[in-house]
């Protein structure tokens, strides 16, 4: 009796550092939902002010915080340096691993390891980039709050003569808010486990930017716009992996000759 040979499948499959489709989709609406709430928070609310007149001390005419050293010495160097050194090693990591391949890494681990340096890269890049074309100025240039700036709203026409200030988004924050990138390296069998990474890299981000405010350089709306980018950018990478891996893509793969195409296939994640 003839018996049926193995049956081997036309291309690799990987359970990928990804989260399902549905949490993907859900993802997307949340992320335009947070945006409206955002630009209505910005636009039609003075949360702003409100906060910034609490930590101003109109006696002395400036904001007390300005000039801490916990604030300076601890929050705005001794945090952001290390931070920035272990997202330059993680950048070059990937870069090095491009040119030469480093054999500890398995398949799934390199593309964790793209995925994770693409946001230590964008995160700050995107916030810095909407910083150069952006208007509002930061609260200690404010005349409010002794400066010469007048305060602008979101969206507001930049009057005349008076130069940008080019201080939203918050750019202090983005030096910890692309630590929620590194969630994929407990996707996808440990989904709750990987939330909990991105919500103490926005914590942490969240806590940079707060001490920032503290001291004048930002307004809390600011913050919370880096946030939303970090999120964004998470959100995009997840994205732009699971199209690149979609077995709707596999006759493009084939047709140009492509061995090594790798679906995604969701799979059932292990809760923990």
């Amino acid at each position: 009796m003839l018996h049926p040979g193995p049956t081997h499948t036309p291309f690799k499959v990987h359970a990928l550092p990804l989260p399902s489709r549905r949490a993907l989709r859900r993802g997307g609406i949340v992320l335009i939902v947070l945006a409206v709430f955002l630009v209505g928070l910005a636009r039609g609310t003075s949360i702003d002010l409100w906060l910034a007149d609490r930590m101003f001390d109109a006696a002395t005419g400036r904001f007390d915080w300005r000039d801490h050293w916990f604030a300076v010495d601890v929050m705005h160097r001794w945090v952001k340096i290390p931070l920035i050194l272990l997202g330059a090693s993680i950048v070059g990591a990937a870069l090095a691993d491009g040119v030469r391949p480093l054999t500890i890494l398995s398949t799934n681990d390199r593309l964790r390891l793209r995925m994770a340096a693409a946001c230590a890269l964008l995160v700050p890049l995107v916030v810095a980039f909407v910083k150069h074309y952006a208007s509002p100025h930061c609260p200690w240039d404010v005349d409010r709050y002794g400066g010469v700036a007048p305060y602008l709203r979101l969206f507001d026409a930049l009057p005349a003569a008076v130069p940008a200030g080019h201080c939203f988004p918050a750019g202090h924050a983005s030096s910890a808010l692309w630590l929620t990138g590194l969630c994929v390296w407990l996707l996808p069998h440990r989904p709750r486990a990987a939330a909990g990474v991105g919500v103490l890299g926005m914590s942490l981000g969240f806590g940079l930017g707060w001490v920032q405010q503290l001291r004048g350089a930002h307004f809390l709306t600011h913050t919370l716009a880096s946030a939303w980018i970090a999120a964004a950018v998470l959100w995009a990478v997840f994205v732009v992996v699971a199209a690149l891996h979609d077995p709707r893509a596999k006759a493009v793969a084939t047709a140009q000759g492509s061995a090594d195409y790798e679906p995604f296939v969701p799979i059932t994640p292990r809760r923990i």
